[in-house]
């Protein structure tokens, strides 16, 4: 099971990384934190203190277009926000 799907790159959460140490995970909804922790120390060599994790339920989402409304969902996912040891950090950028 790939724990780790993808990091939140969103303007909040990078103001949180550099305020407060905190960084954003989009997770498998099947993960709990003690996984989620290990992931994240495995993946990047840091040491966690915390994690909070939350579920969103999926929107549904309809549009009107020429062959009518279409009507559909956006998927379920969970998220992690993980606060790490005061001096470690993560640098998503780095090897772009």
């Amino acid at each position: 099971m790939n724990i780790l799907i993808k990091p939140i790159l969103t303007e909040k959460m990078t103001i949180q990384g550099d305020k407060l140490n905190r960084y954003g995970f989009i997770v498998d909804p099947r993960a709990n934190k003690i996984q989620i922790k290990g992931a994240v120390e495995a993946m990047y060599n840091v040491v966690v203190t915390d994690v909070n994790t939350c579920n969103y339920m999926g929107k549904a989402k309809s549009r009107y277009t020429k062959a009518g409304m279409i009507e559909g969902r956006s998927n379920n996912f969970k998220k992690a926000i993980v606060t790490l040891k005061k001096g470690d950090n993560i640098d998503f950028y780095s090897n772009i």
